[in-house]
């Protein structure tokens, strides 16, 4: 948007992630996918804009995402076009559309990228965020759910988090949720609910679990909940899935409370609280969705999956005083002195950045004290000093920015001389 001066900003809710803050995000970002590759997630790169049927269908008309949050447009075909709020349900079309279903089960794939929610911006909930998500198709086994829940808490640990906490419960199944839909629904109807909360009791009363006005929150205090009336099934389901989270040192809180944001949920449902990032402490959460691939016109198979908050991760992180990923810019800083310099340093830049080396170099013609001090602060270890002198004598002067230590080497070892300091 236009501002003082002419000039234009990000659109309000969007971040913009700058050095050194976006080695941060990406580190992040890259730890959380890690995680999930080391369990056999095979990454799907998906589009940022759907059919708006996608998630109207797929997320739940009486979902708060779709009935006010969506980023919805008619496009140059006069069709209804979706920026994507959440993952799953792109995730789906696409293996429906593709017929990953028809190959081995269970489908395991990760995403990562932005998504959209036209919401009012605030710390931590932006209208574009990161998220990086698994999707397990294919299979019902409470391993299953275990092992999703456990890439999540790893891959927060692998980052250095520890003030989070794992909050967990289960949703029941197609089965267990008409008979505690109707209980729910009768005790709503007992209660003097607005006009708008009441038609959302209609159509999903576990969303009006999910309302954080304090006045609601108090009328609901007595409400019965799908955690005591689960099916010997979807209990025995459960206690399958807690005895295993207990087997891998997973810590949990279960929260029979919980509702999550998205209709499709179904049994196991889970939410990662990091309570240090005040009102919006979600980092992210997920659970199993046992109907939504028949809803969206494939084959009735099972799923579960998760989506983690980059840019919520990042915050806690903060909060927590972590230094997530690299801080220095590069590992060799290169200083020549001369324009016969600045052409052989470019070949050795050239040979170190092909050897895995981060290569930065001065520019312009800059002086040595100038261009050290560059050095200096780009997190450099090795400094690389090439002068008329040094050419003539086929060497570069190589120091150590850490020892102070410097030496001349000949122009055909500096891969081994800056590969050894580098080790050291």
């Amino acid at each position: 948007m236009a501002g003082k001066n002419n000039t234009i900003s990000a659109p309000k809710g969007v971040p913009d992630y700058v050095p050194p803050q976006s080695r941060t995000f990406v580190a992040v970002r890259d730890t959380l996918v890690a995680a999930a590759d080391r369990a056999g997630y095979s990454p799907i790169e998906l589009p940022v804009f759907e059919d708006t049927a996608l998630f109207t269908r797929g997320v739940g008309e009486s979902s708060d995402v779709v009935s006010k949050e969506m980023y919805t447009f008619t496009d140059r075909g006069d069709r209804s076009i979706t920026l994507r709020p959440e993952g799953t349900a792109g995730v789906m079309r696409a293996v429906i559309e593709h017929g990953l279903d028809r190959g081995a089960l269970p489908v395991k794939l990760v995403y990562e990228g932005p998504f959209f929610r036209s919401e009012a911006p605030q710390a931590g909930r932006y209208r574009q965020f990161h998220q990086v998500g698994i999707e397990a198709i294919g299979s019902d086994d409470p391993a299953l759910d275990a092992e999703v829940i456990a890439v999540g808490h790893e891959a927060y640990r692998a980052i250095g988090l520890t003030g989070y906490r794992l909050e967990l419960t289960s949703l029941g199944d197609q089965n267990d949720r008409p008979a505690y839909r109707e209980k729910l629904q009768a005790f709503l109807a007992a209660l003097p609910l607005d006009d708008a909360t009441r038609e959302r009791a209609r159509i999903n009363p576990l969303r009006v679990l999910d309302d954080k006005r304090p006045a609601v929150q108090a009328m609901l205090a007595d409400a019965p909940l799908m955690l005591d009336n689960l099916s010997a099934e979807s209990s025995e389901h459960f206690t399958e899935v807690l005895a295993i989270l207990d087997r891998l040192d997973v810590p949990y809180v279960i929260n029979p409370r919980m509702v999550r944001g998205l209709d499709y949920y179904t049994r196991t449902t889970f939410e990662f609280v990091h309570p240090k990032l005040g009102a919006q402490s979600g980092l992210g959460g997920g659970g199993r969705y046992d109907g939504l691939m028949a809803e969206l016109g494939g084959q009735p198979l099972s799923g579960i999956g998760f989506g983690l908050g980059v840019d919520r991760t990042v915050l806690a992180a903060a909060a927590e005083g972590l230094a997530v990923g690299p801080t220095a810019r590069c590992e060799v800083y290169g200083v020549p002195m001369g324009q016969a310099a600045s052409r052989e340093l470019a070949v050795i830049a050239g040979r170190l950045r092909g050897a895995g080396i981060r290569v930065d170099r001065s520019y312009g013609g800059r002086g040595l004290k100038v261009a050290l001090k560059s050095a200096d602060s780009s997190g450099a270890r090795v400094a690389l000093v090439l002068g008329e002198r040094d050419l003539e004598q086929g060497t570069v002067m190589v120091k150590d920015l850490l020892s102070g230590d410097q030496r001349p080497v000949a122009l055909a070892e500096v891969e081994s001389a800056v590969a050894a300091i580098l080790a050291g």
